[in-house]
């Protein structure tokens, strides 16, 4: 019989934050002074509210499968958290609970789109966007965005495409940029959404890390977008996988069931704990408060190091920095600060393939101790470079 060529699996890029950290890790390991600043992920554990009712539930709840959907007392608590913090009424049938918010965007593009399909996003942005798209089978399509745009989509680059969009998604405020979607802006991405019948959907898993101001949920400007959100960020339980969605009426039945088949539920104890989540505001508004004052040093810093932030990082707890033309590219410079300081950075390479080459993200969401140091031992390091 002849031979039948098989097809090939798919293949995608690593996330070279993870990479970042892998590396840092094994220096720790072996007893080397590392500072974080590669990963978004908050140094303080989940709220004290938080860890009383997961132990709780250990105690009391039996933590077998729930719905697909997730537990209906989290989604109803996630509906009003709508009404408490942008005034919307959310039915929460609309509500669905996903295993992170990552698990959401497999479940977005997948009841939006199909192999082949076209999913538009910025660049620079998170790379499991276009990694987890390319893994489906599908286009992700890189809008160029301009640090004078805030290195966000607007209406003319979407204009300028060359083929239409099955799908676009935004993130605000976004990673690796920090950068927030004015809501004028988002409305008229949303406006052209419409016009175009592209679905919309929308990355908000840095709501509740803002700087000068609250950012815009895309519910308020489109109530069919699909929005995602989670636990993760604001809420500083990064290992409890546990993200959400808010979907049309018309793809609660779809999602569920590919939540069914891929994930069977999120994690039990995970749901019951996340009840108390917004009861914990005064230690949550704390760690912001924490992370503003990091933003302050690490934005100075920079600025004595002569890296220049050209889009505003008015959210999460990212700051996106362009090297001097004269050093070398950024992957470069994040091993040899790794080496040489013990400070961990993530090189802008992850975030944009084409022009990363000279951008750094820094995470500053660890202690100030921390931010100071890394700071110092980077213009320690300028100083005799």
């Amino acid at each position: 019989m002849a031979a039948v060529p098989r097809p090939v699996p798919a293949t995608i890029s690593s996330f070279v934050a993870m990479d970042m950290m892998r590396e840092a890790n094994a220096l720790a390991a072996a007893g080397r002074s590392i500072i974080h600043l590669e990963t978004g992920q908050p140094s303080t554990g989940a709220p004290s509210l938080v860890r009383k009712a997961a132990t709780h539930a250990i105690a009391h709840e039996t933590l077998g499968y729930t719905e697909a959907l997730g537990l209906p007392a989290l989604r109803a608590r996630i509906a009003a958290h709508y009404g408490e913090r942008h005034g919307l009424e959310i039915d929460p049938s609309r509500v669905i609970a996903t295993t992170g918010s990552s698990a959401g965007l497999m479940l977005a593009f997948l009841s939006l789109t199909a192999p082949g399909g076209r999913i538009g996003m910025a660049r620079p942005s998170y790379p499991c966007y276009r990694n987890i798209a390319t893994a489906l089978g599908m286009d992700p399509v890189e809008i160029a965005c301009r640090a004078e745009d805030g290195f966000q989509p607007t209406v003319a680059a979407l204009e300028g495409l060359n083929r239409p969009l099955d799908l676009l998604l935004v993130a605000s405020p976004a990673n690796p940029t920090g950068v927030v979607l004015p809501r004028a802006r988002l409305a008229e991405i949303a406006a052209w959404c419409r016009t175009f019948q592209v679905p919309l959907v929308a990355d908000e898993i840095y709501h509740g890390l803002t700087y000068t101001g609250s950012a815009t949920t895309a519910l308020e400007v489109d109530d069919s977008a699909i929005v995602l959100n989670g636990f993760s960020k604001y809420y500083s339980m990064t290992g409890w996988r546990l993200g959400w969605m808010i979907v049309p009426e018309s793809k609660i039945r779809q999602v569920e069931c590919l939540a069914q088949n891929l994930y069977i539920a999120p994690p039990s104890v995970s749901q019951h704990a996340a009840l108390a989540a917004f009861d914990a505001k005064d230690e949550l508004e704390q760690n912001l408060a924490r992370y503003a004052e990091n933003r302050m040093v690490l934005l100075k810093g920079l600025a004595r190091l002569g890296l220049e932030v050209p889009a505003s990082p008015d959210g999460a707890f990212y700051t996106y920095a362009r090297l001097p033309a004269d050093w070398p590219d950024s992957v470069t410079i994040a091993h040899r600060w790794l080496q040489e300081t013990g400070v961990a950075v993530t090189p802008g390479i992850d975030f944009d393939t084409i022009d990363g080459g000279r951008y750094v993200r820094f995470g500053y969401a660890g202690s100030t101790a921390d931010i100071v140091e890394a700071v110092a031992r980077l213009q320690q390091w300028r100083l005799n470079a």
